[in-house]
């Protein structure tokens, strides 16, 4: 098959290959894709085009500086740019192809660059009839006048400690950084917009939830270790702490008390991942979950990510995104 476009593949050897060998290789579905340099590198492994040919997946990468409606065909567009050159371009060909699947649309990626509405869809949910509860910890937005903060704090009766994380999320090692307040007048050293949230012991475990299509994985993460109430009394000051639940924080393999590292009951994994499926109208995120210490049926969603191409097998995120 002749596409235009860079295959990610040597695809003319390989069909002479299947050629030779009389072996009816399955129909080729052909995807393009639009990342960034560092998603690019970690999504399009060797593994993946080796595992993608056997499937007949072809990767097509996407010419920025072409009109993307003389590129193709498609069967599916992948993609995470930013910009709102890059949205409109991208909507107007989901408007002009209904054919292609797209991943995911624009606008409904949109709502998970903002910390306060990508939980708002949480919040809104009702699953204590599916083997446990989900929640969303108390927290509260500051957009402005840090000095202000340790007032308002007190008016909203948020209790300490609070993780404090910037409003947007925008990919930055900025959107990223974290820090847990232990006293509500240190909070007037950190910069608005951002976030606070009341800070739930978990026991030092954080569950990661893959959404990719119909398909949900879950693995283990290091995350913070409790807050003792005596530890609250003594400790004074805001910290910064290094980015958690990351893939080197891999907590599958530790000896854990069972009641910390048991996963979440699936039929509420189900239930969670299928409502936000359609409330935010992705295919390709992950969730960060806890549990509640000494509660075993108490989770609370604390983050959500779009396409964490990093942390799974990209053939099993095309594969399950696109099929499921």
């Amino acid at each position: 098959m002749r596409l235009n476009g860079e295959i990610s593949h040597k695809e003319d050897e390989e069909d002479e290959e299947e050629k030779q060998s009389g072996v009816l290789q399955p129909e080729r579905l052909v995807v393009g894709y639009a990342l960034t340099s560092k998603k690019q590198k970690s999504f399009l492994q060797p593994k993946l085009e080796i595992l993608a040919r056997h499937k007949g997946i072809s990767f097509v990468a996407i010419d920025q500086n072409r009109p993307l409606s003389d590129q193709g065909p498609f069967d599916v567009v992948l993609h995470k740019l930013s910009g709102m050159e890059w949205c409109e371009i991208i909507e107007d060909y989901r408007q002009k192809h209904p054919e292609v699947t797209i991943l995911d649309p624009p606008d409904a990626i949109k709502h998970l660059h903002n910390r306060q509405s990508m939980l708002q869809d949480v919040a809104d949910l009702n699953l204590s009839d599916c083997n446990g509860k989900v929640r969303v910890p108390r927290q509260m937005v500051i957009t402005k006048d840090s000095l202000s903060i340790p007032d308002q704090v007190f008016e909203a009766g948020l209790k300490l400690p609070l993780v404090a994380k910037p409003l947007v999320v925008d990919g930055s090692a900025k959107s990223h950084e974290l820090f847990l307040a232990y006293d509500r007048f240190s909070l007037s050293e950190l910069e608005p917009p951002m976030l606070l949230q009341e800070f739930v012991n978990h026991g030092g475990v954080l569950f990661k939830i893959y959404i990719i299509g119909e398909t949900i994985k879950v693995v283990r993460r290091f995350s913070l270790p409790n807050v003792s109430k005596r530890e609250l009394a003594k400790v004074v000051g805001v910290f910064r702490f290094p980015r958690v639940s990351s893939a080197a924080a891999s907590a599958d393999d530790a000896d854990l008390d069972p009641g910390i590292a048991e996963l979440p009951p699936r039929p509420l994994l189900e239930r969670l991942a299928r409502e936000l499926r359609r409330r935010l109208g992705l295919r390709l995120f992950n969730i960060d979950m806890i549990r509640e210490h000494g509660m075993r049926d108490v989770f609370y969603v604390i983050d959500i990510n779009y396409f964490p191409v990093s942390q799974l097998s990209s053939i099993e995120i095309m594969l399950a995104a696109v099929c499921g």
